[in-house]
Parts: C-alpha cells; structure tokens; sequence
C-alpha cells in the first residue's frame, strides 16, 4: 500500500466523472463466466477485511516502506536512529529473529469481523519486503524459517491457519501479494545500490535475472494457488512491476524507472492460477487490462460512481496501514458513513486491521467492530445485494436500491451531534408508488408520507425519533417507487 498515495487525486479525478459514462478508462469487462459469478458474489457481500502485518509491525512502522530510500515523509525511518541506510536494512530483516505473534488467534479474528458484518478477508502474504507469512520452499525469508521463534508455533504458517480460520466462517478469502520483492536478490541486485522502490538493474540488459525473477514469483503465487485451499482473489500490489506500454501519464511519476520494462507475464500467472482456483478474481492494482478484474481507490471514497466493479481500501486507524502502539482510530459513525457512502455509488469497502507483534488487534478496533455491528444488525439490509441507483444522493441521504426487488433503501447520514432521527425525511427524486409500504428499519410501524412534487416528505414519529433503532444513520424502506430525475 501508500504507492499511490500520492496519485490518489489525479486517479478519483479520472474515475469520478463516470456519472455519464460506463467504464473506467482502460478496464476491460471480464468475460469469463465463473469469474464474472463470483464478482457478482463479491459486489453483493460489500464489506471485507484487510490486514497488514509482517516484520514492520515489530517497530511499530508503516508497512514495509522503511526499506525504501525514497525520500517520502511517511516512511516509517526515524532520522537521527537510524543513519546508516545499509545498517537499517540488515537490522530490518533481522526482525524476523525476534518476531514471534504467540497470541494470534485467527478464529477471534474471523468471528469479530463476521460479527461486524464483514465477508471477505484479504492478508498480506506478501508485502514489499518479501517477508513471507506462508511457508514458501523459493527463501528462508518467511514465517516458518527457523531463524523465526514462531516456527515452531502449532499455527507458524500464518496465511494458512488465517485463510482457514475465515473460511470456516463462510469468508471469501483474498491473498494480498506485492509483485515487487525487496528482498530478493534477483530485484534488488546487492551488485548496486537500491535508490528506490524499482527493480535496480535493467532487465532487459540482465535478462537472466529478470527471468529468474519472473520464475520466482510464479512459484510462489502457485504455492498459494494449490496449498491454502480455495482462494476466491488474488490482490496484486506493487503496481509499478508492470509493461511498459501500460503506464499512463497519470502514474509516470511513480511507475516509470527510466525506460525500463518490469513486465512480470501476468498472464502466464492468471492462467495458472485459474487452472488451480477456477473463477479467481485477480486484482492487478492499477495496470489496466484483462486482469484488474476490479479497481481500488486507495484511502478515500470516489465523489461519483464508479460503474465497474470497485472497492475503496482503508484503514481503520488514522496513522497508518500497520500496526503502531497508540495509535488513533476513526469514530464508528464514520467508518459507517464510509460503508454507506461506498454502496451507494455501486462500491465495496475493505476495511483495514493491523495486528500487532503479539498477534492481536487493539481493544479499539474490536470495540469499532462491534459498533459497526450493532448497526449492522439493523441496517444490513439496505448494504447486501443492493446496488447504485442514480442519483445515489438527496442531500444527508444515501440510497441503495435492492438488487430482486423494487425496494429502495434512503440512509439519513446523522451529523456528529445528531443523536435521534429527524422529524421528517425530504426526498426529491424519490416517490413510494401508491399503497407502497414505508418503513425504517428496526421499527416495526408503517411511517406516514406524502407525495411532494416528483419526491415525497416522510414523517418519523416522536415514538421512534425518541427511541431509535440505531446510531449515526437511520434506514428508510420505500417498498416500491417512482424514480424521477
């Protein structure tokens, strides 16, 4: 993650204006049925999990970022610690000598994120610095080496026991994996320096290496196409490791090493890893084409719909993607609002933990769950099997309409210090059909309305505005409607 920070504006400038047009500019609509079914499961189920956590966990730092010499702010290295690059490297992968998660239990993990409404998880396998938390046979750089305490841990091989422990609890399950690997001697070559996040040598003048490269990335993206059970997405990061021809001007500034190609032969590794996960949604970040099956606005949610399949990816805490030790984390009605807002523009939201060294989630990030929950229980109705319907917004409302049926959901999105719903409810574009039953939901009483030139008035009665369902955003059920814009 944090690659494209930086270009974030430029990309939700190019997918926000799509409120008159169909596709993102060089996506390319999957034609494979089984793919195209479990993205349509995907798109139904709405909120995932994800989880960064690895070696920079241990320190407390953002992800794997510390290791790369661009100059960036936010790169998790301490000025006046750690002076001497080199040396930060070597004492960087030597975490893996003391990082030893005694506490991680997968199955409390899975049942307060089900709980939450959540389902589908994606982990980082594999982030930048080619630390790997599955138990690969291509390097010792991994979870089960026996430099690494945990290795002898009955759960040691961590995307296993983590990717089973989801699954039992009816998950669809994601395996984040970086196509850059800073650790590997065959992109970073230790024969000259590593200036930035790129391969450090030109493949095409090394082309042996580059190869070898290649080959070690397909063996370890099979590893976890054949060893961890059913994988429903494979969620590439690293979008600078990419042809050449397919970087636009947006993202010079960030994917281009000079005129060097990192082509990796992505489709050699779809083709493999749909032979073993037939279906597999494979998410190649930001290299449009036949394999970025859905795209991923990063850190903030788009101003207009996106109409192809799309997730944004956030996290849950206000510093960082990884784990650090006090860190802040947003307010449960904002990540509700952030759920809600993403679902009426015909998006996902994948939501982020970081588990800290010991393995376990902050008291504060399970108390977020629950809240989120809570709300949930009442709501998800108007969240699962819904989809955009224009225009998604009316002022402090959000609205879904059901995917089977006509009924179309109004979520009024309270303000921070507005604790009960309001007395009435103004819709503009919306209007109930005659004997159309509204409701809100958790209250079992039909709500009064009337018809208000091409929308409606809703009332919410004193009984209810005193004894809400639910906080931070209350749900209103139109059972059939006139749509006029």
């Amino acid at each position: 993650m944090r690659m494209i920070i930086g270009t974030l504006l430029s990309v939700l400038v190019a997918v926000s204006s799509l409120s008159a047009q169909h596709s993102v500019d060089g996506y390319v609509p999957e034609t494979d049925p089984l793919v195209l079914k479990r993205l349509r499961k995907w798109q139904d189920i709405k909120f995932g999990l994800f989880m960064h956590w690895g070696l920079y966990s241990q320190w407390g730092i953002e992800a794997s970022w510390s290791l790369c010499s661009e100059d960036m702010g936010w790169n998790g290295r301490e000025k006046g610690r750690f002076q001497n690059y080199e040396q930060y490297k070597d004492d960087y992968r030597n975490l893996r000598k003391v990082f030893n998660p005694t506490k991680f239990n997968p199955g409390k993990w899975a049942r307060a994120a089900k709980a939450a409404g959540m389902r589908y998880v994606v982990l980082t396998a594999k982030h930048h610095d080619g630390f790997c938390l599955f138990d690969t046979e291509t390097t010792d750089f991994k979870i089960t080496s026996a430099e690494c305490p945990f290795h002898v841990h009955p759960r040691a091989n961590i995307a296993k026991e983590t990717f089973d422990a989801f699954r039992a609890e009816g998950f669809m399950i994601g395996a984040y994996f970086s196509k850059a690997d800073w650790n590997c001697e065959d992109y970073w070559w230790p024969y000259f320096a590593t200036p930035d996040r790129h391969v450090n040598y030109n493949p095409a003048k090394y082309p042996e290496r580059w190869n070898r490269f290649k080959e070690f990335t397909f063996r370890q993206i099979e590893e976890l196409m054949t060893e961890y059970g059913a994988v429903d997405i494979l969620w590439l990061d690293g979008g600078w490791v990419r042809p050449l021809n397919n970087i636009p001007t947006r993202f010079e500034n960030w994917a281009k090493k000079n005129n060097w190609d990192q082509d990796i032969d992505i489709e050699r590794i779809a083709g493999m890893a749909r032979s073993h996960q037939p279906g597999l949604i494979i998410v190649d970040r930001t290299v449009a084409g036949r394999f970025e099956n859905y795209v991923t606005p990063e850190g903030s949610v788009p101003a207009e719909p996106i109409l192809v399949p799309w997730e944004t990816c956030m996290t849950m805490s206000t510093g960082q993607w990884s784990f650090a030790p006090n860190q802040d984390f947003l307010p449960a009605r904002r990540l509700i609002h952030t759920l809600v807002d993403n679902v009426s523009k015909g998006g996902n939201l994948l939501l982020n933990i970081g588990p800290s060294p010991e393995g376990e989630w902050s008291d504060t990030a399970y108390k977020r769950l629950e809240e989120i929950g809570s709300w949930m229980s009442v709501n998800d109705e108007a969240i699962y099997e819904t989809e955009f319907i224009a225009p998604f917004q009316d002022g402090k409302v959000r609205l879904t309409k059901k995917k089977k049926s006509d009924a179309v959901y109004a979520v009024y999105l309270a303000d921070e210090n507005e604790l009960r719903p309001p007395a009435t409810i103004r819709l503009h574009t919306i209007q109930p059909k005659a004997g159309a039953v509204v409701t809100m939901l958790g209250v079992k009483e039909a709500l009064k309305w009337e018809a208000n030139g091409t929308g409606c008035t809703i009332e919410i009665p004193a009984s209810v505005r005193d004894t809400p369902p639910c906080s931070y955003a209350w749900t209103v059920r139109i059972s059939d409607h006139v749509h006029a814009r």
